[in-house]
């Protein structure tokens, strides 16, 4: 009699000897158009309003978002996908990289711990809320060696504009010996849109909102809908009105073409109605004014008598002798900066790093502490304080609530 293979002993015998062929997806292998999981990004998100998924945007294409925190969440919050206190985010091993989307306020404090835990910040703008911010978090990227940018990307424009790059070229040569350049900005600033409502009722806290979190290092006032939500920043305790608003968007790029970029102006002078001392209001024009005479103007067009004292003037080889024009001439073209995705690979600094970033929004802290005082202030860009006027320079380094501070 023939031997006979069971059904069993043929599939265990043909399974020994066979090849195994196992599917992989095409995104664990890599290759032209995939990145593999080894080159994927952890990224988490601080702040989930209007501007969060926009600033999620550009951490790039190889980060996954592991991880969402709002203050919004307290209902729903605390699990491994979304919390309300962004110190549990940044404890995550698994997170690289961290977009930061909350209102101004938050912005030097998170931005600092997230560096302190080894991640790399995108950060909205504007940088801070006041001046001793910004060189707190200047401070804490060179102790932490992180890249940090701040998402303003109008000065990416300015490095690829010829007229601009010239520009920057004879302010950098140090070959100019007086700057007469006058650049203003008319207009675009929402000083009407986001002013803050004055005496409003307040209401009870929502249920779903950590409103303590929320006011953070700021003062704990009663909860009012128009202090949360876009609508932030008409109050002083969060932001500063549509000039803080808009005009790092305004003057990023042209402080960099102008070079101003590790320097302040040395005077301000505002034209402006008394400021009330919680909500943003209306307010003319404020013109700063350089050591070497350069005069950047912010005229909102919304309130009051235009700004008519100086008018636009650029800055050109004609300000130059000849030998001097050669020079400049001369000179190589400034090498376009990574992006932030180019820069977390590379670590290399962005364009928008701390320290530009901080003398951007200084430009905008000092038009505002002219307005909330009501008078000319004088400044020392290398101090950082303002001259001869103590209410004016407690508005440089503002007291923070407890326990929060730099």
């Amino acid at each position: 009699m023939k031997n006979r293979t069971s059904r069993r002993k043929f599939l265990q015998t043909a399974a020994a000897g066979a090849v195994a062929f196992v599917v992989v997806p095409r995104h664990a292998l890599g290759g032209p158009g995939y990145v593999p999981p080894s080159e994927t990004l952890g990224g988490a998100l601080i702040g989930c309003g209007g501007r969060g998924m926009g600033t999620v945007g550009g951490l790039g294409p190889d980060v996954r978002l592991l991880a969402k925190c709002d203050v919004k969440f307290k209902e729903t919050a605390d699990n491994k996908e979304t919390y309300t206190d962004f110190r549990r985010v940044l404890d995550r091993q698994d997170i690289d990289v961290v977009a930061i989307a909350t209102p101004p306020h938050w912005h030097a404090l998170i931005s600092i711990a997230a560096m302190q835990a080894g991640k790399d910040v995108l950060c909205e703008k504007p940088f801070t809320r006041f001046i001793a911010e910004g060189r707190a978090v200047v401070e804490a990227e060179k102790r932490y060696g992180r890249i940090i940018q701040v998402g303003t990307f109008g000065r990416y424009d300015a490095i690829r504009d010829s007229q601009s790059v010239l520009v920057h070229k004879i302010m950098t040569s140090g070959l100019l010996k007086k700057c007469e350049g006058v650049h203003i900005a008319r207009g675009g600033l929402k000083v009407k849109m986001w002013s803050g409502l004055v005496n409003a009722t307040p209401q009870p806290v929502p249920s779903w909102l950590d409103w303590d979190m929320y006011c953070g290092p700021s003062p704990l006032r009663p909860y009012h809908p128009h202090r949360y939500g876009g609508t932030h920043r008409g109050y002083w305790d969060y932001e500063g009105g549509g000039l803080a608003d808009m005009g790092q968007h305004h003057f990023d790029p042209v402080q960099w073409k102008y070079g101003k970029d590790d320097t302040s102006a040395v005077e301000v002078e505002s034209y402006a109605p008394p400021a009330h001392p919680e909500a943003c209001g209306m307010w003319g024009w404020v013109e700063l004014r350089y050591a070497d005479g350069l005069t950047f103007v912010m005229d909102s067009q919304e309130w009051g008598e235009p700004y008519d004292r100086k008018e636009p003037r650029e800055v050109s080889l004609s300000d130059l002798d000849e030998e001097s024009r050669k020079q400049v001439q001369a000179m190589p073209d400034p090498k376009p900066w990574p992006s932030f995705p180019e820069a977390v690979k590379t670590r290399q600094k962005t364009g928008g790093s701390a320290e530009a970033a901080h003398r951007a929004a200084t430009i905008l802290h000092l038009a505002n502490i002219s307005i909330r005082v009501g008078r000319s202030i004088r400044y020392d860009p290398v101090k950082e304080q303002v001259i001869g006027d103590e209410e004016a320079h407690r508005l440089v380094n503002q007291p923070m609530r407890a326990p929060w501070h730099l």
